[in-house]
């Protein structure tokens, strides 16, 4: 699979998010239980105490009647739903496996009983299937032999019912936490991001062509890293600049030599003239090709946007002159507002290509339109000329090749712009002139992307 059809990488601020909702997804609930069996223990622990109170209050109020052998309820206990029936509100004693003493509440039914000399709390079900929290314990009287068994029991409905009330709230508290940490999150992801949103706008103003260097008021941690890809893009700029520089310098050098061979060739006989010149006009071709080609490959960097027009205006009015001169009428549309992201001497060397052979084969016009389209600029050349017939326009485009030696020239021009124009991922095709000549369309993007270079320095696509 390739790198283009994978799935892109979710965004920083994005990954923060997840893992913060990832991580209240776990602590809230856990925290959710631990705060709901810890509010249980407490109100059930406080709901055990009321009843030990109650079961206190029981064991103090029986008293034993040693003359006819009796228990007795000396004080009855206060709460008076003791003494509605089945009320869920319920005392008994037993004396030797038997009922003794009970509640009226519990009419004539009976509660289980546990036997121990310390309270027992459980939960249990009453007369009339009521929840019931109980509690039991055995006592010793003095003038009794057995020990008697004292049992009380209330309803759990209010129990439950405070524990339903604290769920419901607890829950909706906690979500809500969630929600205001989530959102709290959300904003401080997105305030603690920002330099990098700036950083990255910043980038992306560069590669547009809108500036030259990235801003360096950011955060400490990015501030080095926005000076050293400052530092880069000068030293890459300054790389292009010597590398042009270069280029010029060995076409200055190289055109001393080239005037002399053709000055002493013009001594040699006719036929051997002929052959040198010929030979001479292809080796200066080539030596402009080249080094068009070496000084485009070096300017594959980060291009400001230049004016279209502007930086046009000197190659339409030369070749103007040039097509006035031949009898030829150059029109020329290219609005104002249109701007594109390649270096200008690379885009004079594009157009001026093309127009120049427009106007070597044009009858009487030559038409140059400039228009935005698709995210770019497209450049129209239209001459009234025989052009080129279909089957053989890909044959123009091939290095030296000349489909017609009428007219001097090395048969380049067409080469080096498509050349030129495969360096900024353009489009160049040639087609028929409204005009009945040759349309020459070139499509450049308003922001291409530099192409990589191979591991021997060779720009891939060219």
């Amino acid at each position: 699979m390739t790198s283009s059809r994978r799935r892109a990488a979710p965004s920083v601020a994005r990954r923060l998010l997840i893992a913060s909702l990832l991580l209240m997804t776990v602590l809230i609930p856990a925290a959710g239980v631990a705060l709901n069996y810890n509010f249980r223990a407490s109100v059930t622990a406080a709901f055990d105490e009321r009843l030990l109170s109650l079961i206190n209050t029981l064991v103090a109020s029986v008293e034993h009647e040693a003359v006819t052998d009796r228990l007795q309820l000396m004080r009855p206990l206060s709460d008076a739903r003791f003494d509605r029936v089945f009320s869920g509100w319920y005392w008994q004693v037993h004396r030797d496996g038997a009922d003794a003493l009970s509640s009226r509440s519990l009419w004539d039914e009976s509660l289980p009983r546990v036997a121990q000399p310390t309270p027992q709390f459980r939960d249990g079900l009453g007369p009339r299937g009521q929840r019931l929290r109980i509690v039991s314990r055995s006592v010793r009287l003095a003038s009794l032999e057995g020990p008697l068994t004292l049992t009380v029991a209330i309803p759990r409905s209010e129990l439950d019912a405070q524990m339903e009330r604290f769920q419901m709230l607890l829950w909706t508290s906690l979500i809500g936490l969630g929600v205001l940490l989530l959102g709290g999150l959300a904003i401080q992801i997105r305030w603690g991001l920002a330099p990098l949103r700036h950083l990255r706008a910043d980038i992306q103003r560069v590669r547009n062509g809108e500036t030259e260097s990235v801003g360096t008021d950011l955060p400490r941690e990015l501030s080095e890293l926005a000076r050293a890809m400052n530092a880069v893009l000068e030293r890459d700029r300054a790389r292009v600049e010597r590398g042009r520089t270069a280029a010029g310098n060995l076409a200055h050098a190289l055109k001393t030599p080239l005037t002399v061979l053709r000055t002493l060739s013009e001594t040699l006989p006719g036929g051997a003239q002929k052959g040198i010149r010929l030979e001479l006009d292809r080796l200066d071709a080539a030596i402009r090709h080249h080094l068009a080609r070496a000084a485009a490959a070096g300017g594959q960097g980060i291009n400001p946007r230049v004016s279209v027009q502007r930086t046009l205006a000197p190659v339409v009015d030369g070749l103007a002159q040039l097509a006035n001169r031949r009898g030829l009428q150059l029109q020329a549309h290219i609005p104002e507002v249109l701007r594109v992201q390649v270096d200008a001497q690379d885009l004079q060397e594009i157009i001026g290509n093309l127009l120049e052979n427009a106007v070597k084969w044009a009858k009487s016009t030559v038409d140059f339109r400039v228009s935005a389209m698709q995210d770019g600029i497209c450049f129209e050349v239209c001459d009234d000329g025989p052009g080129i017939p279909e089957p053989t326009r890909d044959m123009a485009l091939q290095r030296g090749m000349r489909l017609d030696e009428r007219l001097p020239g090395s048969g380049l021009g067409l080469a080096i712009v498509e050349e030129l124009v495969a360096l900024y991922q353009g489009r160049f095709q040639l087609d028929a002139s409204a005009h009945g000549g040759l349309a020459a369309v070139v499509w450049l993007p308003e922001h291409p992307l530099p192409q990589p270079a191979d591991r021997h320095g060779h720009t891939k696509g060219v």
